[in-house]
């Protein structure tokens, strides 16, 4: 019979879902560490990274810093501050500018920066142990900034807030642009991901870079599509960010986010392992547990993989459990079916089939079909 109990399977927590990976960088970790835990991995990298060696607005702002050295530098991330480093080396003016930077307070946004800081021969003066540069903006505003001239390698793209709020303090903020995000060379990816999302085939999208929440959702408004992500972002798919600044572009459009407390690969792919088993639907039916996830289905705790028709007809009967659904019903959910009901019973005899356990979808005679949901629970759904 039905155990209220979780049940002990051998799939991972993410066994049943499909998650978007956006990253252009560490994408085949994030994948691996998602795929590992039972998740079908849909990657499509929002953008690229294009180095600056030879750009010359960084050429500028190094030779600027040189002439003139800054009070305090602040460094993001670890390889725009090696990317810096090398640039300047290529230039022939790598040694001016580690002299220049080993008489200025350095700040570090966290740990991987602080070692970049530290094998260019440097040393940070601080960093903040959550790792945000929230933090680091608010310890230099309450120190005070009037006047002081600050070096920001910047993140990519404009920090969003970071350098407005130093300027309006009064300090003079000079930007160090080491690489630019573009959007990729192939956007066949990002394309079949938004349209993935929109037609709910996804459960989840992760961002580990505001550029690239940006550069998708800027990729679905060319395309038309931006209300739907959008809709799809707010209700269906869950946005998945490794931090508070990557989720500030989707935050801007109303969508709500999840995200760790620390702002690394590991534990983002545990909130997933969190969140989406909460948000699946799991019923008692014909004396089994029924939990329905993205394009699979765990009956009593095992994985039963379901043809995508099979998953229209099944979320069609749990949004009301224990009622008939009418053929007629069930064949506008159906993907491509035309007109011809029978196109309902061929894919319902699929869908028993990957189930395991026919009874747990009853036939009603000249009706239609019906979750055989157990007799304890009908008063629970009763009101549909």
């Amino acid at each position: 019979m039905y155990d209220e109990q979780e049940q002990p399977s051998d799939h991972g927590p993410l066994a049943g879902f499909t998650v978007g990976v956006t990253a252009a960088r560490r994408a085949d970790e994030l994948g691996a560490l998602l795929e590992r835990r039972g998740a079908a991995v849909l990657h499509a990298p929002a953008l690229r990274i294009v180095p600056l060696a030879d750009d010359s607005e960084l050429l500028a702002a190094t030779k600027d810093l040189i002439g003139q050295a800054p009070d305090i530098a602040v460094a993001t991330t670890a390889i725009g501050f090696r990317g810096w480093v090398e640039a300047a080396d290529g230039w022939g003016l790598g040694e001016d500018l580690l002299a220049r930077l080993r008489g200025v307070r350095i700040l570090a946004r966290g740990p991987k920066v602080k070692g970049a800081i530290r094998a260019a021969g440097l040393t940070e003066e601080w960093s903040p142990a959550s790792e945000s540069l929230a933090e680091v903006l608010d310890r230099l505003l309450e120190e005070g900034v009037d006047g002081l001239r600050i070096a920001v390698q910047l993140h990519g793209e404009p920090l969003p807030g970071f350098v407005e709020a130093l300027r309006d303090a009064g300090a003079e903020v000079v930007g160090v642009p080491v690489y630019r995000w573009l959007p990729p060379e192939d956007l066949g990816p990002v394309d079949r991901l938004i349209d993935a999302a929109v037609a709910r085939t996804l459960d989840a999208v992760t961002f580990t870079s505001a550029p690239a929440a940006a550069s998708l959702l800027s990729r679905a408004e060319e395309r038309g599509l931006l209300d739907g992500l959008l809709a799809a972002l707010g209700h269906d798919v869950l946005s998945a960010c490794v931090g508070p600044v990557t989720a500030l572009p989707l935050q801007s459009r109303g969508i709500d986010t999840v995200q760790p407390e620390r702002f690394r690969l590991g534990p983002l792919v545990q909130v997933l392992c969190r969140e989406l088993p909460a948000r699946a639907r799991a019923f008692p039916v014909a004396g089994h547990r029924v939990e329905i996830r993205g394009h699979a289905v765990l009956v009593d705790g095992a994985l039963k993989p379901v043809p995508p028709a099979g998953m229209s007809l099944l979320r069609a009967l749990s949004r009301r459990p224990g009622w008939v659904v009418s053929r007629a019903e069930l064949l506008r959910v159906l993907p491509g079916a035309g007109r011809d009901e029978h196109a309902v019973e061929t894919a319902m005899a699929r869908l028993r089939s990957a189930l395991g356990t026919p009874k747990l979808i009853q036939t009603v005679v000249k009706r239609g079909y019906r979750l055989a949901l157990d007799p304890s629970a009908e008063s629970k759904y009763a009101d549909g």
